[in-house]
Parts: structure tokens; sequence; C-alpha cells
């Protein structure tokens, strides 16, 4: 059973939602969203990444930060306006880019079926991470950035899409980047049969915003522990995509030396290791394959084979390279706090990867074959946790179009 719960929605109105909607608060920098956010007082990122109307020195955690946030909050519901539903709802939030498309249920959905593993995860998370999102929540009372969760698709709710979407959005937005998003509102008899429909779910699984959920049942707990009202709290706000509209793109790796390694000794030690090298594209064609960009060309690494029988989460390139190239050969610990490694998302192309490489900022690039959504549900079904930075979803929601209030 999967439990979604309508909520009254803090929205921008028609008018000025293409000036609140802003890119998720945790794929921009404090300075990329600064240079954003320059020009609109409306941008969302104001109350998502508030350090950028503090001194540029000011750290993202800095307690003036969240102060600020609230302050913004409170300015940016007066000022675009932002509006709060008369009643309980639900939503489709639609994603268009180019000829891909894909269209979800925005709501509320249950901590207590997250705490006990119905709202199934494949990361872990960051402490410091979880403690920033937690404390936003808690001071703004508001859940600012929507969880992006999938599901073995249903006949059932793909007809409800279908139909509901066939009629006029309440909003329909022309993103910069150029991902269009468009939101139906759902409500009486449509609502109460989404909900149906979803109960029929026997899980839900988190996609992109592992840290979001996280922070959100630790600010049901501390709003409980402080004895404050958590009916609301008790739920965080996502939309829950078919698994067979999601794309999964590559998620890249740059190291920024080799090691004390000549480019030459580095592929010496690549094939003494097992590892297939000749030349290549700088895309991979299929899982085993990697493209390596270095010293100013890419080749193709062919890695070793696993052993049969090994987990899935053990036997995806990410974690083959890791465990074959990166660490053995590279010296490159832990990826989640080595500094010598650097994750680029699969949207940037390979020429970002060339670019960082030729600019000195890397020594080598590896360009990844994407893991698939089915490899996202398996692994997570067996309880197992991808390696990190395995995934990297596109397009991606914006903050600001639907809040939910705790």
């Amino acid at each position: 059973m999967s439990v979604v719960v309508p909520f009254r929605a803090l929205r921008p109105t028609p008018d000025a939602v293409g000036k609140v909607a802003s890119v998720p608060y945790d794929v921009v920098s404090t300075e990329e969203a600064r240079q954003l956010a320059r020009d609109n007082a409306l941008s969302f990122l104001h109350v998502t990444r508030a350090e950028i109307d503090l001194p540029a020195e000011t750290s993202p955690y800095d307690g003036r930060v969240y102060a600020q946030a609230v302050r913004n909050f409170e300015e940016l519901k007066r000022a675009a306006p932002l509006v709060q539903e008369s009643e309980p709802s639900l939503y489709f939030y639609r994603l268009k880019m180019g000829a891909h498309e894909q269209t979800g249920v925005a709501g509320c959905f249950s901590l207590d079926e997250y705490d006990a593993g119905l709202v199934k995860k494949h990361e872990k998370t960051r402490r410091d991470k979880e403690d920033d999102r937690t404390r936003h929540m808690i001071e703004l009372r508001a859940q600012t950035g929507i969880v992006f969760l999938t599901y073995r698709a249903s006949a059932a709710i793909d007809k409800m899409t279908a139909r509901a979407t066939a009629a006029p959005p309440l909003f329909d937005l022309a993103a910069p980047d150029g991902v269009r998003h468009a939101v139906w509102r759902a409500s009486g008899a449509d609502r109460d049969m989404l909900i149906s429909a979803f109960a029929a779910l026997p899980a839900l699984y988190v996609a992109d915003g592992h840290h979001r959920v996280a922070s959100a049942a630790r600010a049901r707990a501390e709003i409980a522990r402080d004895g404050g009202r958590t009916a609301d709290a008790a739920t965080f706000i996502a939309t829950a995509f078919p698994d067979t509209q999601v794309r999964i793109e590559a998620y890249n790796r740059t190291v920024k030396d080799l090691a004390d390694q000549t480019p030459e000794a580095f592929l010496a030690a690549l094939a003494s290791a097992g590892v297939g090298v000749g030349p290549g594209a700088s895309i991979p064609d299929r899982a085993g394959e990697v493209s390596m960009y270095l010293a100013g060309r890419w080749h193709r690494l062919t890695l070793p084979a696993v052993a049969p029988g090994t987990p899935r989460d053990e036997s995806l390139d990410v974690e083959v390279l890791q465990r074959r190239v990166l660490e053995p050969l590279l010296k490159v610990g832990d990826p989640r706090s080595d500094k010598r490694i650097d994750f680029v998302g699969g949207a940037r192309g390979p020429q970002e990867l060339e670019r960082l490489v030729q600019s000195g900022k890397a020594a080598v690039a590896f360009s990844m074959f994407p893991v698939s959504v089915d490899d996202l549900m398996s692994i997570a079904d067996a309880g197992g946790i991808m390696p990190p930075k395995s995934t990297w979803f596109e397009p991606k929601l914006r903050d600001g179009l639907l809040v939910h209030l705790i």
C-alpha cells in the first residue's frame, strides 16, 4: 500500500509562476544561485539559498541565513503573491525536455511508510546536509523542495493522468533551460480516485531527494519533541513518476591528478590491472564500458567482469571503476569525502569533461554508461545502497511551484 495525501499547496499565481520558479537548491553553488536571482526579486532561490542576500563571506549554514530565509519567504508570499489552495488537492506535474516527456502525481507522502521501508531509498545521506534542510523546514514551517519518487507503472494511474492532462493546465512554464513545467490540479472525485489507485501500489522509490525526505523525517521528530502540531509534518511533498517514463543520465567522474604517474604509466597500469584499453568515443555504448579522456584523447575502457552471483549494487560500473581503477591505481579513497574526485552530471555532456581536463582542473575524466531504473528499484528492493553519485536525473523539478506548509 502507498499512501498519497492531498494538501493545501502554497503556490504562485499563474502570472507570477515564471518569476518564482527556480532550480533546485542543491544543483547550484551559492555564487551560481546569486547570479540566477540577481535581477529577480521573486526568485524562489531567495528562500532556498538565502545566503545570496547576505555578505559574500557568509556560510550557508550561518544562523543568519535561516532568519533571512524566513524574512524572504514572508515577503515573497506578499509580493508574488503566493496563494494557498482552498481545499486539499493533488496535482499532475509534467516535465518536457526536447522529445522526452514524463508526468507524475504531486502530493504528500507518508513519513510512517518511509520509516517502515515502504518508501524505499538507495542512497546514504550526509548529516550536515540533513542538518541544513531540517533547520530550514523548521524555521519556515514549510517543505520547499519536492522529492522525486518513482513507482512501477500502473495502468489505472496512467489512464487518470491522460484524462486529466487533456485539459488546460494551472501552470505551463517554459524555464530558461528549455524544460517545460506544466501542472494540473486534481480535486473532488479525481483526487479520490488517485488516492485509491496509489493504495494499490506495493512500494514507492526515492529517485532524487534523499536528503529532503530524511530531513522531513527529522523535522517531524523535532516539532513533536518541542510540543508542536505534527499532523502536517507527518508527510513530505513529492512527485511520483511511473518508472516507464523516468530517465537516468550518467553521473561522470573527474580526478584531479594521476597519483604521480605519467599518462603513459597510467595506461600501462590499467592494462596490467585487467582493464581493456583502446581508442573510443566520448560516450560508452553499453554497460561494462567507460569512456576515458586523458592527455587530449578519448579511450574506451572495458571493465573486468564481475563474478557470478555478485550483488547488483556491487556490479554497477561506477562501483567496479572505483574498486578496480580509481582506488588501486589513482589512490582515490572514499568517493563521498575524497577531495581529489569530482562528479559531473551527464546533462553537461562530454564537452564539460574535456573542458575540465584541458583547463587543468582535472587530469583525467571518466564518462559512464547510465544505470537503469530497474537497477535502482532492484537494489532498493534488496535493501542495498547504490554507490555514491550513481544516478543523475534529468529533467529536474523546480522549486517554488508547490510548497507544503507544516
